[in-house]
Order: C-alpha cells, then structure tokens, then sequence
C-alpha cells in the first residue's frame, strides 16, 4: 500500500501542513500510520476522506458540520453524490447572481438604477439561510433567539424586502454624506415610506418600536458593525432620525 507523508499530502491536496495538523489533532482526519518518529503517514483511504472534507469545504460548510456529514454519510459514492447536488446547486445559485451582479455594473456604468426587483435575483431560500447563518448564530447566543429558517415561498418576499432595505439605507446614508438633520422633512417622509412598505408586507412597526429597534442596533455590536460599514455614522444618525420620527408621531 502506497503512503503519503504529510507534507506530500498537502501538496497533493493544496492545503497546508499545518492545516492537516488540525484535522488530526479534533479527529476529522486521522493518519492511517504515525511511524517510530512521529511522521504522519495516509494511504488511499485518508485521501479520500480529504477529498471530501475539502469538497464540504467548497460549499462552507464547518469543520463541526463536515465531521456530522461524514459520519452519516453510509459510503463514499452517497457521499459524492451529495455534494454533486449540492455543488450544483450553489453552481446555478452563483450563475443567477453572477448575472445579476453583471446587470449591475452595467446599469451602474451607464448611471442608471436596476429595477429593484431583479437586485436581488438569485438569492433562493438556501442563499438567504446561508446569508442569514451569522447574524442568527449571533442572536442566539447572546440573546437567546433564532432566526426562523426561511421557506421557499418565502423567498421572494425576502428579496423584495431586501431591495427595499437597501434602498432605505442608501438614501439614509447619502442624506448623511449631504449634512441632512435627523428632522429633515425629506428624511422623515422616507422614514415614512419604510414603515408603510413594511406594514403592507406584513410587519407592521410604529414609530415608537422603530425607533427602539434603531436604538437596539446602535447599542449591539454586531448590528452597528453591519451598519456602520456602508457608512461611518450610519447608526447613530439613523437612531437620531428613528426617534426624532417617534417623537414627532406620538
């Protein structure tokens, strides 16, 4: 039986030593052979195992997450065949938004706006629970709360609140590049329109909740990082605007 030394099997593989390392040391992948001195040795087996691990690995999934897999995986070929589907998948997933991202640029080129619902064509359930993962594993552990998962039908209704939510946010962050007061009759009116959007599509908030959920992003670190990110002050002012908005709506 042929055998690998760890430094040929990373080379094979295009990982690191010290990647293969870790993966021994929390037991995804353990050497078939550990000689007199200590060399890692891997035969046909454990390369087969990495050849899977990385392929998870392709579709982000965490070195927890790939441990389960493999050890409800029954044999390699079901194994193949999964991630085949899944990788297919994520392919038509990324071929729907690399067009959309094109459609973009050109738009963008050509000084125009992408009509918003096709912004964020391409984001299914799966692309959604996926973006979402983060922010929800965030909320869980310091809050106590999930996110629910998104369904498929619900995922149109997720892209045309997202697009909406952009278009929020960018008008709140260029009215803060322009020097606009919290009180700006324009920006208010906006605020406005948001509620409503938001009211329509079945997430009634009034101004006082807003204007505590605004207050919420700019006290957690998470949310304001997300926020401030577009734009340095984005938070704050939109926590200013958010209760100058309740204030005026009591």
């Amino acid at each position: 039986m042929m055998l690998y030394t760890v430094k040929e099997v990373a080379g094979l593989a295009g990982v690191t030593v010290k990647t293969l390392h870790h993966y021994h040391k929390i037991g995804l992948l353990k050497p078939c052979e550990i000689t007199d001195a200590g060399y890692r040795l891997y035969g046909a087996e454990e390369l087969e195992r990495l050849q899977q691990i990385l392929f998870y690995r392709e579709l982000d999934f965490s070195l927890s997450d790939i441990q389960k897999a493999l050890e409800d995986q029954p044999g390699r070929l079901m194994c193949l065949t999964k991630q085949q589907e899944l990788l297919i998948a994520r392919r038509q997933r990324l071929d729907c938004l690399l067009k959309t991202i094109g459609e973009s640029i050109v738009l963008t080129k050509k000084g125009e706006i992408m009509e918003k619902s096709a912004m964020f064509q391409g984001l299914n359930a799966d692309a959604w629970n996926t973006a979402l993962a983060e922010q929800s594993q965030y909320l869980k552990d310091h809050y106590g709360y999930e996110l629910p998962k998104v369904e498929t039908e619900q995922a149109q209704e997720m892209n045309d609140s997202a697009a909406e939510a952009k278009q929020f946010m960018d008008f709140l962050a260029e009215a803060l590049r322009a020097g606009w007061k919290g009180n700006d009759p324009r920006l208010q009116k906006k605020i406005e329109e948001h509620l409503a959007f938001l009211k329509d599509h079945g997430h009634p908030v009034d101004a006082q909740t807003f204007a505590a959920q605004a207050r919420f992003f700019l006290e957690d670190d998470f949310h304001r990082g997300m926020l401030e990110s577009q734009q340095l002050g984005l938070c704050y002012y939109l926590c200013i605007a958010a209760e100058m908005y309740a204030a005026a709506n009591q």
